[in-house]
């Protein structure tokens, strides 16, 4: 998993021989300084250059260029090397930008030698620096890691030099730069402007800005799926049956950049935070501002936490070394130098933390502010289940952007929540696991109360799909072959929502399945044969959630093979699955069912911190949504989605 760094954040390295690239869109110089557990440079020669680009363990480029490639080996270092800072520096006396605030922000990856990107960094913020410090290896404790610096100088490479202690800074600069000016000519031009789609150093393609400016927002996985950006370009998907009956695409997706948002809210008062204003973000409609305004809410909360984090780890860090310094002296080991030491290098500490608190605090409260008057004006698919929205309920005559299925919070402030959303026409299923998890909620409970709970959960999620498309556009199928979540499935039952009534024992499994395979296969055989219109009259195009309880009870081999047929197959033809289950329940099958488990975006029935965000991350907490104590809110959604349904075709 890559880690994207902020500013002050690191990183631990998993390897040694690495490359780090970099990719600024105009000529730069690239080095890097060798120096000690206190960063200081002795002397020109711990400086690789492109007058003198080859130190044991590091070679730089010979030349300015618009991307680079650092090699890196920290085993062949000198033990007396703690420290090796990249540098970066624009040419002088070249006629290009004098300041990196002329140029596109200067991206940075270490990688592997296989090019796997490890840990990545954007140096944004620069104005009239010409030389940064961008980012810096470091020991710690006999380990390697990485730290996103961005230290901008002014004073260009002389200052920066010198600001890690070379005596002969000035003098090496101008060397440096009289090297670049001679090989200029072998200079690489800079690549052309990146366009949406296009990818920085060792980036998977398919990434694409996001409309509002701000970083593309992902959606937290398990750590043992792989991470997919959630908010995909707004392109419709092509199939083979366009402008047929079968099109599982988002009808209001566009194919140009959005609009900007409209100026609604005053500007700020000087010295106060902006005000912050439901759907202040781009987007076609109001639903798309909000979509996008909730996904920059939670880079926002990602980033100050991994910055207050990164602050807090850097404040024990200089403690450690200042400790380490002092008491590297007999002298000062015992008696009151000693203590005092400790002392001064502990209030040091408490002083950077409560800065770094300061700071997170003042963030979050902007964020809880925006918080407050975003939820009240979401709709309903992105509200929760008390939001008076649901009461003014009326069946859709669209289908969504996507659908709210529980919030996300940080340690740091377990009240600020953040709105979980998947997009819609659902690209993947969903598994409520209802094992009993390392959580604190799940280890209270016993497996019966989970598994109760984990079926409650299924059927407000049901409910909420049915809710979010129009009327006869979703069908609700269940497999229960116990009969155990009788009482769980009441109002799918009781409202006649469902499909069709809960199968149960194994001879009520293996028809629903049958009946879900073949509307895949036909469906499938149409789009790739390009003749959607000529499918079976009987067969219900619309989109269809098989909810899975108690899995692998009644199932046999065959049910297992055509399950994960549903899994892999389903999704991209409107065919969605809902498993309650426990792993361990299916362990006697081993690691044949793996790729069911992780295609399935897993969740929980309690709060648990088993979400991580792929960009920097963070453990996520998720929390399921709850029905406020005697609402009859869901029995109310579900009566309006029965009576809105049309009589089922023969």
């Amino acid at each position: 998993m890559t880690a994207e760094l902020v500013r002050g954040q690191n990183h631990t390295l998993p390897q040694t021989r690495l490359e780090i690239r970099v990719s600024a869109g105009t000529p730069v110089v690239a080095g890097a300084t060798l120096g000690d557990e206190h960063g200081t440079v002795h002397g020109t020669e711990a400086v690789a250059h492109p007058g003198s680009p080859q130190l044991p363990g590091l070679e730089v480029s010979r030349q300015a260029a618009a991307d680079h490639r650092l090699a890196v080996d920290l085993d062949a270092l000198s033990p007396s090397v703690h420290r090796v800072t990249v540098l970066l520096a624009l040419p002088t006396g070249v006629g290009g930008p004098a300041r990196f605030g002329a140029v596109s922000a200067p991206f940075v990856a270490v990688t592997g030698l296989d090019g796997t990107e490890i840990a990545t960094f954007t140096l944004t913020g620069l104005d009239t620096e010409s030389a940064v410090s961008a980012l810096e290896l470091y020991r710690r404790q006999g380990a390697w890691k990485v730290r996103a610096v961005g230290q901008g100088y002014a004073g260009g490479l002389a200052a920066m030099l010198a600001d890690q202690g070379l005596a002969q800074a000035a003098e090496l600069a101008r060397s440096i730069q009289d090297a670049v000016a001679r090989g200029m000519a072998r200079s690489v031009a800079p690549p052309p402007p990146r366009t949406p789609g296009a990818d920085r150093v060792g980036h998977g393609t398919g990434s694409v800005p996001p409309s509002d400016g701000r970083r593309p927002p992902v959606a937290p996985t398990t750590a043992a799926q792989p991470s997919q950006p959630l908010a995909e370009p707004a392109t419709p998907t092509p199939t083979a049956a366009t402008g047929g009956p079968i099109d599982y695409t988002h009808p209001r997706r566009q194919t140009s950049a959005p609009p900007p948002p409209p100026p609604t809210a005053p500007p700020a008062e000087p010295g106060r935070p902006a005000r912050p204003v439901a759907g202040d973000a781009t987007g076609w409609s109001m639903e798309e501002r909000l979509y996008n305004q909730i996904w920059g809410m939670f880079e926002d909360l990602a980033r100050t936490t991994a910055a207050y984090r990164s602050a807090v780890d850097f404040a024990e860090s200089r403690m450690d070394q200042e400790l380490d310094r002092t008491l590297s002296d007999p002298r000062n080991r015992i008696g009151g130098a000693g203590d005092r030491a400790r002392e001064q290098a502990r209030a040091k500490r408490d002083e950077l933390t409560a800065r770094a608190r300061e700071v997170l605090d003042r963030d979050l409260a902007q964020l809880a502010a925006e918080s407050a008057v975003v939820e009240p004006a979401l709709p309903a698919a992105f509200a929760g289940w008390d939001n008076p929205v649901w009461h003014a309920y009326r069946v859709p005559m669209e289908i969504p952007m996507a659908l709210r299925i529980g919030d996300l919070h940080l340690p740091e402030n377990t009240g600020l929540r953040i709105p979980l959303l998947v997009r819609l026409p659902l690209e993947r299923g969903l598994w409520i696991d209802s094992s009993r998890t390392a959580s604190e909620a799940a280890s209270v409970m016993d497996s019966a109360r989970l598994r109760h709970l984990a079926m409650e959960n299924a059927v407000a999620h049901a409910a909420r799909l049915l809710a979010v498309y129009p009327a006869d556009e979703f069908s609700v199928h269940v497999i229960d072959p116990a009969g155990s979540a009788a009482g769980a499935l009441a109002p799918l039952v009781g409202s006649g929502a469902l499909a069709g009534p809960p199968a149960t024992g194994a001879g009520g499994v293996a028809p629903v399945l049958a009946q879900l395979t073949r509307r895949v296969d036909l469906v499938q055989m149409a789009i790739r044969a390009g003749a959607a219109d000529s499918l079976p009259p009987d067969l219900d195009l619309g989109q269809q959630l098989l909810i899975v309880n108690d899995f692998p009870h009644g199932f046999d081999d065959r049910s297992v093979t055509q399950l994960r047929y549903l899994a892999d197959e389903g999704p991209s033809v409107g065919v969605h699955l809902l498993m309650v289950a426990d792993r361990a329940d299916a362990s006697a099958y081993g690691p044949v069912l793996d790729p069911l488990w992780r295609s399935l975006l897993r969740i929980t029935p309690v709060a648990d911190d088993h979400l991580a965000d792929p960009w920097v991350g963070h453990a996520w907490t998720y929390e399921p949504l709850r029905m406020p104590p005697g609402s009859r809110v869901l029995e109310q959604v579900l009566a309006s989605v029965a009576a809105a349904r049309r009589p089922r075709r023969p």
